[in-house]
């Protein structure tokens, strides 16, 4: 009684900046997560100084970014973070300080500490070590992915161990406490979406995510469902496909919707395809590019490569409003001549064609989507786009083309499922 009392006066710290000893009991070299979850829930954060509260947020824990929204009368709200935007990138990062980095300013930082910065980690969520995925996902980023004592696949950052649950949760916290933020009191409960064919481990991993950060999930719900309520189309009915291909995942799901009932007649999709692969792919065009002209390999550079992932990523949003861009990159490297600089135009129809094979990937789901939904195309009411990487022109055109007709625009991609 006495330690609750006293985790309860204590002040909560900025989840951007909270010095590592704050979780040890969050670190690999404790007892694996599967057992200590609960324990964890208590743990993870010092206790919130704001009133209790009965609001129950909604958290879109995406791979690229994450939002939170509240119920404000009968509407929902997307809540905005501390640093002002609507949504928070899903990215954590442990300084050489000592201190635990959330969103935006662990994603400021990555440049110069890409090894001790996490990304996309929702990709090894419920996932084991030896599964080809995670041995291909290993050669593409900056950290170390590890095999956890259970044979999971962890990630190691500043010689500490971590499962993609604990990450998740540091995210997790960072928007209950911007729902705190904004709602004046304590949060604790939670409705948290996952993508429809996330298997029962991957469901169990985000719960205990949530758990670990404090948070009592009240449900896990798919993300196509979360989707379509906020397109509103709890009052309508007929045959819904949902397209959404986010930072690191892609799923199609066909939903039926009857008397303000929605039933999943299908889903598919490939958990590795999204915004993740896009930046690969221009990524290895930016290094063989300057490799073609400089003579240099960046490869195995890892600052220079976070510098090229981040710029890629930038262009490539910009090629969605734009028929080309520039991609400037001072001092990139340098070699006994002197310092380099890359400088290169990218144009939309050269970005298109680097990630055509990837676009091309999202067909094959969509067909064999229909098919186990046994309905024909013209038999589709509706298309909703979900998730940023629909912003895309010719991922636009594709979804066009897959269904025989144009897709419903009226929500922002990257808030439909928060706001569901």
């Amino acid at each position: 009684m006495a330690t609750a009392v006293l985790l309860r006066s204590l002040r909560r710290r900025e989840v951007s900046s909270a010095p590592i000893s704050a979780f040890k009991t969050l670190t690999g070299n404790t007892k694996p997560s599967w057992s200590l979850s609960n324990k964890w829930a208590g743990l993870a954060r010092p206790f919130s100084t704001k009133p209790a509260g009965n609001d129950v947020i909604g958290i879109d824990l995406g791979t690229t970014n994450s939002c939170v929204a509240v119920m404000e009368g009968k509407n929902p709200k997307v809540i905005e973070n501390s640093e002002g935007a609507r949504t928070t990138p899903s990215v954590v990062a442990f300084s050489q300080k000592g201190e635990l980095l959330v969103g935006t300013p662990a994603k400021r930082q990555a440049v110069t500490n890409p090894t001790n910065t996490l990304f996309g980690t929702k990709r090894l969520i419920g996932r084991r070590f030896d599964d080809p995925q995670t041995q291909k996902e290993m050669k593409m980023v900056p950290f170390k992915i590890v095999r956890a004592p259970n044979g999971d696949a962890w990630l190691e950052a500043n010689g500490q161990q971590y499962s993609p649950s604990q990450i998740g949760a540091f995210v997790l916290t960072k928007m209950k406490e911007t729902a705190e933020a904004y709602l004046g009191k304590s949060v604790n409960k939670a409705v948290i979406t996952v993508p429809a064919y996330f298997n029962d481990a991957q469901r169990q991993a985000t719960k205990d995510a949530g758990k670990i950060a404090g948070l009592d999930v009240q449900r896990i719900i798919n993300e196509p469902t979360a989707a379509a309520l906020s397109y509103g189309l709890n009052n309508k009915e007929g045959l819904v496909a949902v397209f959404d291909l986010g930072g690191g995942t892609f799923d199609i799901s066909i939903l039926e919707i009857s008397n303000g009932v929605f039933e999943v007649k299908a889903t598919n999709g490939d958990t590795f395809l999204g915004g993740e692969d896009f930046d690969n792919a221009l990524l290895e065009f930016l290094v063989s590019e300057f490799k073609r002209t400089e003579g240099i390999d960046l490869s195995k550079d890892k600052l220079a490569l976070q510098r090229l992932r981040e710029a890629g990523e930038k262009a490539k949003i910009e090629l969605s409003s734009t028929s080309q861009t520039e991609i400037n990159l001072p001092f990139i490297t340098a070699d006994a001549s002197g310092a380099k600089h890359l400088n290169i135009t990218l144009t939309r129809s050269k970005f298109e064609a680097l990630v055509n094979h990837l676009i091309e990937r999202t067909k094959a789901p969509c067909k064999s989507c229909l098919k186990d939904a046994g309905i024909s195309i013209k038999e589709v009411d509706e298309v909703l786009l979900v998730g940023g990487m629909t912003r895309v022109p010719k991922v636009q055109e594709v979804v066009a083309e897959i269904f025989g007709k144009s897709p419903s625009k009226g929500v922002n991609p990257d808030e439909a499922v928060a706001m569901g």
